[in-house]
């Protein structure tokens, strides 16, 4: 079983950055791809970053440019560095993990995330 505890989110004006953290209880080595999603009010939780075990990396186009994410092995960590961020950008940002063999997916709490223009 895997806990996952993300922390840094906060208020920010248009322009600014933030970096998430995203803090495992297990090794996060043995998982397949971590990842963030967010969801704003009234829409569906979408994909924002993934990375997988040997740190290939995927973002959509809205945040393409603007966020990185990786991962500290050592740290059991996974971080979403957000930078430009837009008043759209606003959401509650999750972690998540997936891990193939046995099948298990895995959610963090939220943290939230609220750009100001």
């Amino acid at each position: 079983q895997v806990q996952l505890v993300e922390s840094g989110g906060g208020l920010v004006q248009a322009g600014g950055s933030l970096k998430l953290s995203c803090a495992a209880s297990g090794t996060i080595s043995l998982l397949d791809v971590m990842g963030w999603y967010r969801q704003a009010p009234g829409k569906q939780r979408e994909l924002v970053a993934g990375i997988t075990s040997d740190d290939r990396t995927n973002y959509p186009d809205s945040v393409k440019g603007r966020f990185t994410i990786s991962r500290d092995n050592a740290k059991n960590t996974v971080y979403l560095q957000m930078s430009s961020l837009k008043p759209e950008d606003t959401a509650v940002y999750y972690c998540n993990a997936f891990q193939r063999t046995p099948a298990r997916v895995y959610w963090g709490q939220g943290t939230q995330v609220t750009v100001s223009s």
